[in-house]
């Protein structure tokens, strides 16, 4: 009887095969389908093609160079002819009287800037010219008030001209006429200034000659060593202010380690709580677990600005953002970790009379201790870096410094160089971290 069945259930089973076949096939091809139509849906509703059009390519170099070089500008105000050398137009970066650098020169009422392969400009009493190798001159003369352009036709666009601006770019430089002021700016490479100021005794030596002085020269100040004058010389820098910038990162780590061990010691006691095989009354177990999602479900950056209102501004502030977004999330990741124990060695730990506590403390903790040392040296690190945006809002660390520079639209070398510090910060915070897992988990 068995074998006159199977005849009749093989094509029905066949055809039940061939149909998942034709439904797996078809859903290669649909899932594809289905992501590829989302990104063009999306493509569209945010405008890429406009914001591609939008993007001024330009200006990206300009910043882009503004990151690994410097620029000194070279300014003469047209009401009353003084003249001003500053690197990054800073006050604190401005030449003191008889100090210019070597490509500026100063005869009466000219100023000749030499921008280099052939770029001149210079300024005087009818206005100011720039000689372009290649295209001509370019003159500028007030007339009425207003800057009047003399230049070989047609003009480039390179040379933008306005009503009461005109403005030159070339890879030399870029030169500016207002009505108020005449403006040269020549990019250099590095960040100028970031050892010494302008009116440090050891600006413009070379590194042997301050070898020497650290070593065995007279002393700039009979009062100190050469070598500790270097130091407060370098440390109180005006400019990169060194200083502030390593008290800035010291708050960053503080307010992330403050965060984080604060979270773990108020979620580990909370993770009993919300443990199923330590906690059985039913009610408070959903209560905690429900507490737990609170919590984490509000973003970090949400705490930071309801505590910023509360508590006002301040790195304390920030810590107390990064335990409260992380005491959910651990108090979830240890209440799992609970939950997966072994209980035989709980059970031996109970047979000796232990209590409650003594059970917990060497039949629990040992079990959960890897999971809870990588969790949590995982989050120090991740919010070595989040410390940096929440700083950033709540006024503390090297957040705070780098948003400053960035407002101000001018200082991209010093935003390169906090960025650089992040950067540093993090990855020596992973290496610690790092470092740690071994000798704490695998007791390496």
């Amino acid at each position: 009887m068995t074998a006159a069945l199977t005849p009749s259930l093989t094509p029905s089973l066949a055809d039940t095969i061939t149909r998942r076949f034709a439904a797996k096939r078809r859903m290669a091809f649909a899932i594809p389908a289905a992501i590829l139509a989302y990104l063009i849906y999306a493509a569209i509703s945010f405008d890429v093609a406009g914001l591609v059009q939008r993007a001024r390519f330009d200006n990206a170099a300009i910043l882009l160079g503004d990151f690994w070089s410097h620029k000194t500008h070279v300014t003469r105000e047209n009401r009353t002819g003084n003249l001003t050398v500053a690197i990054e137009g800073e006050a604190k970066g401005t030449y003191p009287e008889g100090m210019l650098p070597d490509w500026v020169t100063v005869a009466g009422d000219v100023t000749t800037i030499d921008l280099g392969t052939g770029h001149i400009v210079t300024y005087d009493d009818a206005g100011a010219r720039m000689v372009v190798p290649g295209y001509g001159t370019i003159d500028i003369r007030p007339e009425g008030g207003r800057p009047v352009l003399t230049a070989p036709e047609p003009i480039p666009d390179w040379i933008s001209v306005a009503e009461n601006r005109i403005g030159v770019t070339t890879p030399a430089g870029r030169f500016t006429y207002t009505r108020s002021k005449v403006e040269t700016f020549k990019y250099e490479a590095g960040w100028e200034l970031w050892f010494f100021t302008l009116d440090s005794p050891f600006y413009g030596k070379s590194f042997a000659e301050l070898a020497t002085l650290a070593t065995v020269g007279d002393r700039v100040d009979p009062d100190r060593m050469n070598i500790g004058y270097m130091v407060s010389e370098f440390w109180t820098n005006r400019m990169w202010r060194h200083g502030d910038v390593a008290w800035a990162i010291f708050e960053t780590i503080l307010m992330a380690f403050l965060g984080t061990m604060t979270a773990a010691i108020v979620a580990l006691p909370l993770g009993f709580l919300a443990a199923r095989n330590f906690m059985p009354l039913g009610p408070l177990r959903f209560a905690v677990r429900r507490f737990f999602d609170f919590i984490r479900g509000v973003d970090g950056l949400i705490w930071t600005i309801i505590l910023s209102r509360a508590f006002g501004p301040g790195p304390m502030t920030g810590a107390i953002a990064i335990a409260i977004t992380d005491a959910g999330t651990f108090g979830k990741t240890f209440s799992e970790a609970l939950e997966n124990i072994d209980e035989k060695q709980v059970e031996g730990i109970r047979s000796t009379g232990a209590n409650a506590t003594l059970r917990a403390r060497f039949g629990v903790i040992p079990q959960i201790t890897p999971i809870l040392l990588s969790q949590v040296l995982y989050y120090l690190e991740s919010n070595t870096r989040s410390a940096t945006v929440i700083g950033a809002i709540v006024g503390g660390g090297i957040g705070l410094l780098l948003t400053q520079a960035i407002i101000t639209q001018k200082d991209w070398e010093e935003v390169a160089y906090y960025m650089v510090l992040i950067i540093l910060m993090v990855m020596a915070m992973d290496s610690l971290s790092g470092w740690l897992r071994r000798k704490l988990i695998k007791g390496e």
